[in-house]
Parts: structure tokens; sequence; C-alpha cells
């Protein structure tokens, strides 16, 4: 906490941060490993063969993310977000939903797609509420280019296809745009996804973490995906669905559905910021731009019960004055800064 600012006690039952923002959304990751290499958060040249991927016994259990949950939506955490990594990618992920599932929260999981097609059947059955699928081109050179291990466009469908079909919506399309990469991909996503009841986003590209070389000429502003799409299909604005939603939300005029843009980059929203996360061994992070974390790990394994799990969790989010994408500058744009990887604390 800055030095001579005194922490503003809250209203009874409800948990708020310095800058009197409250905690909402729970993100919690459950592998930090991934069968894609995407090139803006796991680049091939630093995820290689001898990459060394964190040990299975410094993986929170389930159990232990259960506890931690538990605590948050006593704390008033309404969301869930299952991460990676590459989620699907962990044993038994079904029975976490299945436990998670018992909380009065929406509970929701962000994905590559690759094994949706198999897996969608048995998460819907578990209780999850929807997926989001990331997908960064509908062409399948593009795509395979920015996943980077050949996976192709036609599997993620399918596996989208899956996720509708068993209920798994509204199903939501996170793009991240590369410019000079896959900024070609906007209108071809925008003219597939149409008229489908998915809701297609397009993302800012981030300076998450110290290896995709993140540089600012390669952002395209979400003000220029709306311009694109808006050309051939006149869109309007439409209010969040609460505060503290990242999208900007946009509509078809006549109809075709929804798009969302986040501009983390361009048009900072850190004022209504109402997301913590949990890393797949125990750290917590209070922003996505963080460099370090606070252990509920240790607490954990050395015996703490649910009421020194609850103060952590309050004196963390108190202490909590993140801004980052709002004092983003020169210096912070430097790569190399030493700030935790998106694969390791999700997106």
């Amino acid at each position: 906490m800055p030095p001579g600012r005194a922490l503003v006690a809250p209203p009874e039952g409800e948990l708020l941060d310095l800058r009197q923002r409250r905690v909402r959304d729970l993100r919690i990751s459950v592998t930090d490993r991934c069968n894609f290499r995407c090139v803006y958060c796991m680049p091939k040249e630093v995820f290689d063969d001898d990459y060394a991927f964190l040990p299975r016994k410094q993986l929170l259990s389930f159990e232990e993310i259960v506890r931690v949950a538990r605590v948050f939506v006593d704390q008033g955490v309404e969301k869930i977000r299952i991460t990676g990594g590459e989620p699907l990618l962990r044993r038994h992920i079904e029975n976490l939903i299945e436990q998670l599932a018992k909380l009065p929260v929406e509970l929701t999981l962000t994905t590559n797609g690759s094994l949706l097609r198999k897996k969608a059947q048995s998460l819907k059955d578990a209780g999850l509420n929807r997926v989001t699928v990331s997908l960064d081109g509908i062409d399948d050179a593009v795509f395979k280019r920015m996943n980077d291990v050949d996976f192709a466009v036609g599997d993620v469908l399918d596996g989208i296809a899956a996720a509708a079909e068993v209920g798994l919506a509204p199903i939501k399309i996170n793009c991240v745009v590369k410019r000079g990469s896959n900024d070609d991909q906007i209108l071809p996503l925008a003219r597939h996804f149409r008229g489908s009841g998915h809701i297609l986003r397009f993302i800012e590209y981030m300076d998450v973490g110290s290896s995709n070389g993140w540089r600012m000429d390669e952002v395209l502003p979400s003000a220029d995906v709306i311009a694109r799409i808006g050309a051939e299909f006149p869109l309007a604005a439409i209010a969040p669905n609460y505060r503290g939603e990242v999208a900007g939300r946009w509509r078809y005029r006549d109809g075709g559905g929804e798009i969302g843009v986040i501009s983390s980059v361009t048009q900072a929203f850190c004022a209504t910021c109402t997301r913590i996360r949990l890393s797949t061994e125990g750290q917590l992070y209070t922003c996505l731009f963080a460099q370090s974390g606070h252990d509920l790990r240790a607490l954990l394994r050395h015996g703490a019960g649910d009421e020194a799990l609850r103060r952590e969790i309050a004196a963390v989010w108190r202490g909590r004055d993140d801004r980052y994408s709002e004092i983003r500058t020169a210096a912070t744009e430097r790569p190399g800064s030493g700030r935790i990887e998106m694969s390791y604390i999700g997106g």
C-alpha cells in the first residue's frame, strides 16, 4: 500500500480496494501448459521442448481450489472463470467443475477449443454455464500461423458447434488482433459469426508478460476494428451488462447479433476492474500485468483455516491499487520487465 494511503472500510459485506472497486470476478488457472504456441502468449522460441513447466505437486489440488473459491464467494465474488494455459488439458477437469458448480456463482471456462468436441457434454453435465473460445483467424493458413502448431481452424469450429449443441451458451469467441499478423481476419470473422448467436470479441494485442516481444505499433486500436466492421455492417453501441464489464458492446443494426471489443491498451478500464486471479500454483494476482503475487498455497498447506484465508484475501484486495493500463508509459512498454506470463495466470 502506498505510504500515507489509509484503508477505507467497506460497507458491511462488501470488499473494496483502495480505488473503491469491489471484488466480483475470480479467474482460476488450472494449468500452465497449452497445446498451442500462440505468438502473443506462448511463443515457440521461449516455450520449447526444454521449457520447464510446473511439476504436478506444485499445482493446487481441486480440493484446494474449491476451498479458496468458497472463501472468495463469501467475500462477494459472483463469477468464476476457469483458465490456463489450456484448462481442458488438466486431467479430470470435470470433477473440479462439478464441485465449483455447487457455489452460487456464474461458472465459465476459456479454451482454445482443441478438445471442446470431446469435452463439451461432460462439462455441461458437470454444471459449467458457458464457454469462451479463443480463435485468432477463420482462414486456415492464418489460424495455423497464429497457433504455430498446425492446428486446423475446422476443428475449433467443430468444438464451438459441440458447445452450442449441449447448451454452453451464449458462446463468446475471442480474437486477439495483432496488426500485420491477423488483422485481415476481422471482417471474415465478422461475416462468419454474424447471425450465429455467438458473440465475437476482438482484443487489443497487450503487453502481458515478458516473452511475446510486444510492440505498440503492432496494436490495432479497437476503434479501427469497429470502423472496419461498421463500414460493411452498420453498428450501434449498446450498454454494458454490468459495471466493470471489460468489453465494449456493439450490435448489428439489422439484428445480426452482437460483437465486442476489449481495449486495454487504448481505452483503459482499470477504474472499474473487479477481477482477481489465482495462479496454477496458488499465487494470487490483483492485476493481469502484475510482477508478483501473494502466496495462498503456503497457507493452504500449513493448516490455515478458512478464517485465515478470508483475512489474507481481504487484506490483499483492500491493499489493491493497480491501474497499469491507465499509466502505461514508454518505461512500462519495454520488454523484459518481469511481468508474469499470461499462460501462467490466464487472460
